[in-house]
């Protein structure tokens, strides 16, 4: 057995009886074993501003916070690139991106000789080190289940209830197939309330449906809540488009007596064909974008929010399926009120125009569909200063034909 098949074998047998505050030592010992030495994980906080160093249970020093525009280490983080710094001498730093699938975690730095480098990222050492960093992000995402640990370092402010909620409801923000890509974000990440998103990827079908529960504060998040849960199990159960979004309005109605509501879009895609059907209670309209140029809302006749008690006439009409065609390459964007209506100090709206020329330009420069919604996002919170008044939530879809190279 080669050093470098020892160290990652001992890495693994090592981390089942590891806690997560014990990776970093951990991790440091058998990188060091493969020839990359004082190895640091660097984990990106909530909100996706900064990289946080993970030395164990020690809390990070705000002088070793990096911040992801402006930095070697925040480049790898947002292209998910290999990259490498000369150092003094022979030595070479290397920033290596973490990555469970497409959902990017942070990055581990290493230090490594100058001829090491030179076989970096495809040559032999490259190819080790890039397996051991593949491993090491696997053991964060499954030990970040057993502690608060990891949750705490990538909190940057306290969470109020209501956020706790939402973001424990959350599948995760990224995920990528050859056919599908699905990409999600959400704020403000403290205080979010009735916002939220979901989606599940399956076979010859991905199903996703972002939620606004009405008003704020935890009545407004248990409502998202209760909104998700009806529509997994309805999901899981089978049901079609319309017998989910009734099914989840009747346990709405049932749960909070039709006087409290939640607007919403579902979708599903058939992954094969990209024929994208999509119901709408209450919510803004999906956009069409192909090319990296807006294409047009995607419209069907709206039924009123999930929830909301209405006349007999009105309910037995149902929900409306709406139907579309994709092009490979197309995307779907969904969105809540909170985006479009974001004001500035002075009173501007962020808007649909701005929306879509921030999204073409960053389509044009072929960033990944993660780093797309982050810098959506951050302009957001800049338009506002800072701090959104009203949630902001967005989930981009794109489909692809399996001969599209994947961008990851």
């Amino acid at each position: 057995m080669s050093a470098a098949e020892r160290a990652m074998d001992d890495l693994l047998e090592a981390s089942h009886f590891a806690a997560q505050h014990e990776l970093p030592e951990l991790v440091a010992k058998q990188a060091a074993a493969l020839g990359a030495h004082d190895a640091l994980i660097h984990l990106a906080d909530l909100q996706q501003a900064v990289l946080v160093p993970f030395r164990g249970a020690a809390p990070a020093a705000a002088t070793d916070v990096l911040t992801i525009d402006g930095t070697i280490a925040g480049r790898s983080f947002q292209h998910m690139d290999v990259l490498t710094q000369e150092l003094d001498g022979d030595r070479r730093r290397v920033w290596l991106p973490l990555i469970d699938g497409t959902e990017r975690l942070g990055v581990m730095c290493v230090v490594v000789s100058a001829a090491d480098a030179r076989e970096i990222p495809d040559g032999a050492f490259g190819v080790r080190l890039r397996r051991f960093v593949a491993l090491v992000a696997e053991m964060l995402v499954t030990k970040t289940m057993y502690g608060d640990t990891i949750v705490r370092l990538r909190r940057r402010a306290p969470m109020g209830l209501a956020a706790e909620l939402q973001w424990s409801l959350l599948p995760p923000l990224t995920f990528s197939t050859e056919q599908v890509t699905v990409a999600g974000a959400l704020e403000p990440a403290y205080e979010v309330a009735g916002d939220t998103l979901d989606f599940a990827v399956d076979a010859g079908l991905t199903r996703a449906a972002v939620f606004d529960g009405m008003g704020h504060g935890l009545r407004s998040s248990q409502l998202a809540t209760v909104a998700v849960a009806a529509y997994r199990s309805l999901r899981r159960s089978g049901a079609d488009l319309a017998a989910t979004a009734t099914g989840i309005h009747e346990e709405m109605l049932t749960a909070f007596g039709g006087n409290q509501f939640a607007t919403a879009v579902l979708v599903e895609l058939a992954s094969e064909t990209g024929v994208l059907q999509w119901t709408n209670a209450g919510h803004p309209p999906p956009l069409l974008l192909r090319g990296g140029r807006f294409v047009r809302e995607l419209a069907c006749p709206p039924a009123p929010p999930l929830g909301l008690a209405l006349p007999i006439d009105v309910q037995r009409a149902g929900f409306d399926i709406g139907e579309e065609h994709l092009e490979p390459g197309d995307r779907v964007l969904l969105l809540t009120d909170g985006v479009l209506e974001a004001r500035s100090p002075e009173g501007e709206f962020f808007g649909q125009q701005r929306l879509l020329d921030l999204l073409g330009r960053h389509f044009a420069a072929d960033l990944p569909a993660p780093e797309t919604m982050r810098r959506v996002v951050h302009a957001l919170l800049a338009h506002q200063q800072g701090r959104l008044s009203d949630d902001a939530t967005l989930l981009l879809l794109e489909w692809r034909t399996d001969a599209r190279a994947l961008r990851y």
